[in-house]
Parts: C-alpha cells; structure tokens; sequence
C-alpha cells in the first residue's frame, strides 16, 4: 500500500519548482518576460545577468532554506519541543557572531568568501557550546531548549557589543542579522551544497532512531537506543546544517520552525518522509521570501538596497508562531476542561 505520504511528496518537487522559477524571473534588472527571452537565446547580456546572478541566487535559496527545514525538523525530534528552531540553538546567532567579527576585523577577512567561513565556524563554536552542556546536562530535553535559548542570547548580545565598536558596518551586516539572499554568487553555493546533501542523507538514514527519540527516553531505552549519543549525533546535523545556512545567507529566521509543522501535517510524523518534506518546503519558503522580498524592493524603487528576505520571513513566521501558541493553548485547555 503506498498511502498518501509518497505521493504528498513527490507533489512538492513541482511545487518547490514552481517557487524556483517566481524567484529566478523576479528582479529589477530583467522583467519575467526578458528573462524568458534570454533563456531561449535572447540577448547576451540578459543571459549573462541570469546566469552569473540569479541562478546562484536562486540555488543559494533553496539549499539554505532546505539546510533550515532539516535542522527545525531535527530540532523539534530531538528537543520533542514544537517550537524548536535553529535560532534557538546557539549556531545561528554563533555564525552571526563570526560573520560580523571578520566584517569588524576587516581587510581580507572582510570579504565574502572569508565572512562566510568565519560564519561557518562561528556556527559550529556556537553549536559545539549547545553540545558540551547537553553532555554535562545529562541530554535532558527541557533543559537543552532553556540552554539554547540562553545561549543565543549570550552569543547575539557579543555580536552587538562588537557592532558598538564599528558602528559604521551595521547597514552592511543587516543581512547577517536578518538573512538575505543579496548578492549571492557561485561562491557561496559551494560548501553549501555538500552540507545539504550530507545532512540530509544522513537525517535519512537514521529516520528509524529520529521515531524512537522523538517519543521519550522511556520509550527509547525500552527498545535498547542509547539516547544521549543518538541526541548528540542529532543536534551535530542540525548544527552543521543550520551552520551552513546562517553562513550563506544570514540568520534566516522561522523557517525551521514552520517548514516541519507543514512537512508533518502533509506528511504525518514518519521521519523518513518528514524530513525531506521539510527540506523541500523549506526551500520553497526562502524562494518565495526572497521573490515577495524582490517585489517589494521593486515597487519602492530601492533596488541598491534591497529587503532581506529574512525580513519576510519573520514577518509571516511571527504570524505562523502566534497561532501555534493558541492553538497549544486552546488543547491544553481543552484537556484541562
């Protein structure tokens, strides 16, 4: 029996492509219709544009936003806490944190090849912080959640304590802070790529111990999983992959936290099709983020700015995140009653 979980799906890929191509024919330079036209041998210019431009944007977009479903879906298996997100890690605001310390640093470091690296490190030092508490902290889920919270805390607060130091560099690092997909080239796609695959294959793999963890430690020793290594190997995937992300387009937010709910409600909680869902919904929300965030910019006449499109993000990601709270809520209510 096939169900209905392979072909949900199999329906995101068109989805997910459908996503790719809005975001790949919006932009200032290029109507959807001249973009048509270079593709189908049109002017060189225009094809050069699309090329060397959007179309790395566009894959930046969908292996970042596919990074941040993976590491959300992890997240909330790991933490059995709805409301786990990268953000509340430790990585995302670690990668900040390095991005923006070679931005201060400035010279060579300063540049984008060397503040996506740091960004990169900064992530895992972030992360790696998460995962020697968890070890000293017995792997308790509640306390993971109430010590990556506070951890990001403590990591963003450095980052604004380094801002005061070059005041200068704020509006250049806003998209470190916010996320944005401006200026994306081949470059950062690189080491992007690989970590998404090997994330994800690896999420894959152990879908079976992803099931087992996510009900309780009880359930999981019953069956003979050693839990706290099996959560430490799970939080090292989130983290690489949320590391990855943050690196390449900035602090993103809220996109790990509403792809796995929609993965889940499309799906069901079966891992083996949960996480994949939520990297191909997760890529389709930043393409989509950064295409609403193009047409804004557009229709204001700001294209040398740009609006990161981590700044859409929040804002439907706020929304999405006060109607979770109510709806736990009015069950918790409900069960009380």
């Amino acid at each position: 029996m096939i169900g209905w979980r392979w072909p949900a799906l199999v329906l995101l890929v068109p989805v997910v492509a459908v996503c790719a191509l809005a975001q790949l024919a919006t932009g200032s330079s290029l109507s959807p219709v001249d973009t048509a036209a270079a593709l189908f041998g049109g002017d060189g210019h225009a094809y050069s544009v699309i090329v060397e431009l959007r179309v790395p944007r566009v894959l930046v977009a969908l292996c970042a936003g596919a990074c941040l479903g993976v590491a959300g879906a992890l997240l909330q298996c790991v933490l059995r806490n709805p409301l786990a997100a990268p953000e509340i890690t430790g990585v995302g605001s670690g990668a900040v944190l390095g991005a923006v310390s070679a931005s201060v640093a400035g010279g060579v470091a300063a540049t984008a090849p060397f503040m996506a690296a740091a960004a990169l490190v900064g992530g895992v030092v972030g992360g790696g912080v998460l995962w020697v508490l968890a070890s000293r902290l017995g792997g308790d889920a509640m306390r993971l959640a109430v010590v990556g919270v506070v951890v990001s805390a403590v990591l963003a607060g450095l980052t604004l304590v380094l801002l005061t130091a070059r005041p200068q560099l704020a509006g250049a690092v806003t998209r470190w802070l916010l996320g944005s997909l401006v200026g994306r080239t081949w470059e950062h796609l690189a080491p992007l790529w690989p970590v998404l695959t090997v994330v994800l294959v690896a999420s894959v793999a152990i879908a079976g111990v992803l099931d087992v963890v996510a009900v309780d430690d009880d359930h999981a020793l019953a069956v003979g999983l050693a839990v706290a290594p099996w959560r430490n190997v799970v939080l090292a995937l989130a983290a690489l992959a949320t590391s990855a992300a943050v690196a390449a387009v900035g602090a993103t937010a809220f996109i790990g936290l509403l792809a796995p709910h929609a993965a889940r409600w499309l799906t069901g909680a079966a891992h083996r099709f949960l996480v994949p869902a939520a990297a191909l919904i997760g890529a389709g929300v930043l393409a989509l983020a950064d295409t609403a965030a193009q047409l804004v910019t557009t229709a204001v006449g700001r294209a040398e700015a740009g609006l990161p499109a981590g700044a859409v993000t929040a804002l439907a990601g706020a929304a999405v995140l006060i109607a979770l709270a109510r709806r736990s809520s009015s069950s918790i209510t409900g069960g009380a009653e």
